[in-house]
């Protein structure tokens, strides 16, 4: 019940930040670059300060190795069929109404279906991490949560920026963020039932999910925080790793 729970709560972050968009539009360059950051930082000291290590206990070092592998492997994999989101697009920057014909709600639009198919099967491995880190604690499953649930946000800012540029009303765009959320607790649900196996298992899904969450880190969050403004990505970046040092400590 605590992995729906938390995995519930990281994924509904999804649609958290389709409302702040909708709301408030697009944040200021600093906020988002210093939001990015400290996610990516979180991911990186739970991944090192908690995941690892317990991969190892519960496991060895070779199921650590093979595990973090495989998370990091299927991260790729998925960005090779579908290209995760990134918050760049045909949607950032102001639209020039002088110029109408310079932009194409269509194709904003099918920018838009990519970036939530996308999200939405990334979620589902963000779940088995969730789901992994609960079988070892509901401390680690938490914090884990936590980490996903901060990186969600954005990810729902860049799926909402598309679907309302383009032409999709407020209920759909909300909608489509909230199943997209929902794949989270579903990756989370196979992940207790695949983990649930072995001490072993376990092991090797606590390290999947690091590398998994350090794929995430290095291949979005901190390029992406750096493009919006360096000194914010980095106070975000060292902010998050010291938090994450802290939980786990």
């Amino acid at each position: 019940m605590e992995s729906l729970s938390y995995s519930f709560l990281a994924g509904i972050s999804t649609a958290l930040g389709a409302i702040l968009v909708l709301l408030f539009g697009m944040p200021g360059r600093r906020i988002l670059s210093a939001l990015l950051g400290f996610a990516a930082g979180v991911m990186l000291a739970i991944s090192a300060f908690d995941l690892i290590p317990e991969a190892i206990a519960f496991g060895s070092t070779l199921h650590a190795v093979i595990g973090f592998t495989l998370g990091a492997a299927m991260m790729y994999i998925l960005d090779l069929i579908i290209p995760h989101a990134h918050m760049t697009g045909e949607f950032d920057g102001p639209v020039d109404p002088g110029h109408p014909h310079e932009i194409d709600p269509k194709k904003i639009l099918r920018s838009g279906y990519l970036i939530f198919f996308g999200i939405a099967l990334h979620n589902i491995p963000e779940g088995l991490a969730i789901g992994a880190g609960l079988e070892s604690s509901p401390e680690l499953g938490l914090y884990i949560a936590v980490a996903i649930g901060l990186h969600n946000i954005p990810e729902g800012m860049a799926t909402a920026g598309p679907l309302r540029s383009g032409g999709l009303g407020t209920t759909q765009v909300l909608l489509m963020t909230v199943f997209a959320g929902l794949m989270t607790p579903l990756g989370a649900l196979i992940g207790l039932i695949f983990f649930g196996i072995s001490e072993a298992f376990i092991g090797i899904g606590l390290a999947l999910a690091a590398g998994a969450m350090v794929y995430i880190a290095s291949d979005e969050l901190i390029p992406q925080s750096h493009r919006y403004h360096s000194h914010m990505a980095n106070f975000g970046i060292l902010g998050g790793f010291l938090i994450g040092f802290i939980l786990t400590g």
